[in-house]
């Protein structure tokens, strides 16, 4: 029982020497500092222009009883702009992806063909603690980095607008770092899965970055071509068939990961959104216009949450395949 408990031991501290020593090469990579400093300076000037915003707002004598009624001035500051920089949840939304790609594109075949791989598998290191530990490092990299913006945010807030945030403000920004981090976790496993097929460093992140301009860019236009004849009013004839053609559409958007990241956080971020989907006049009539509690919030994005997770595992998983079956030689 000892021998186990202490060959355990060992494997984990092995694991976790291996988790360290990614983690300080991306600490000491000049391509992921400048991404880093990209990513700081971006979020930093969509919050000035927020809290910008906001003063102005208030500081409008039409606006401030609006304003100061709203209890939920905190989530403003990742989510409103005043047109010259986009927002915060906008900016993440952009450079996350390429933060995940940055982070994984290269993790296994520059180890290949520089040679350290080999070197490295004729250790007593279990295999799949190599790209278990490049995985785990870049997400630790990638939940310091989120949960060190949001902080920031909030205390630059509580200075600035002299006000500290509720407790559901406060789990609600959370939340909705933690799908940041899901979000760019699915982009790391994704871009990881290409530096395990392909052999050259170009070639997975262009594959990577191919596929975020899809979904980014040419995903939602294809589906707009889709659904114009299919929402045409001259094809349909009741509400359920023009509900149903419309909850058809929003399925294919769904697709996308860009488009249920923006879904989780664009519910948790403004709690007026009380649906996600086509409502008929039957079911909004009665409904009371007041912000849905956290706890709403979080059983209306649950499936896109859950989607978001299962992308992530499905690309983790077909690459910690492929790499468990791949023959690793000395050159």
């Amino acid at each position: 029982m000892n021998k186990e408990h202490t060959e355990k031991h060992r494997n984990n501290s092995t694991f976790w020497v291996i988790v360290q020593k990614e983690f300080s090469d991306y600490i000491s990579s000049w391509r992921i500092i400048i991404l880093l400093a990209i990513i700081l300076l971006t979020c930093v000037g969509s919050l000035y222009t927020a809290v910008t915003t906001i003063q102005d707002a208030i500081d409008a004598n039409e606006s401030a009883e609006e304003i100061g009624r709203s209890s939920y001035l905190f989530l403003q500051l990742f989510t409103t702009s005043d047109g010259t920089l986009p927002s915060f949840i906008t900016f993440v939304g952009f450079l996350g992806p390429l933060l995940g790609i940055a982070l994984g594109f290269d993790a296994i075949n520059s180890e290949r063909n520089k040679g350290t791989l080999s070197r490295l598998m004729a250790q007593p290191i279990p295999r799949d603690y190599v790209i278990n530990g490049k995985f785990v490092a870049a997400l630790l990299l990638s939940s310091l980095l989120f949960f060190t913006l949001g902080l920031l945010v909030m205390s630059m807030g509580m200075l600035i607008l002299g006000i500290p945030p509720t407790l559901e403000e406060f789990f609600r920004i959370v939340f909705f770092l933690i799908s940041c981090i899901v979000y760019i976790a699915f982009w790391l496993n994704l871009s990881i899965l290409f530096s395990v097929i392909f052999r050259q460093a170009a070639t997975s992140a262009l594959s990577s970055i191919a596929v975020w301009l899809f979904f980014s860019v040419f995903y939602t236009m294809i589906i707009n071509l889709i659904a114009k004849p299919l929402l045409n009013n001259d094809s349909i004839t009741t509400v359920e068939q023009a509900v149903g053609r419309q909850e058809f559409v929003l399925n294919l958007l769904r697709l996308s990961p860009n488009y249920l990241f923006s879904e989780a956080t664009t519910t948790l971020l403004s709690p007026t959104v009380r649906s996600l989907g086509p409502l008929t006049m039957e079911q909004t009539v009665g409904a009371v216009a007041s912000p849905l509690p956290l706890s709403q919030s979080l059983l209306l994005i649950w499936p896109q949450l859950t989607g978001m997770i299962a992308a992530t595992m499905i690309c983790f998983v077909i690459a910690y395949i492929l790499f468990m079956r791949q023959e690793i030689r000395a050159n």
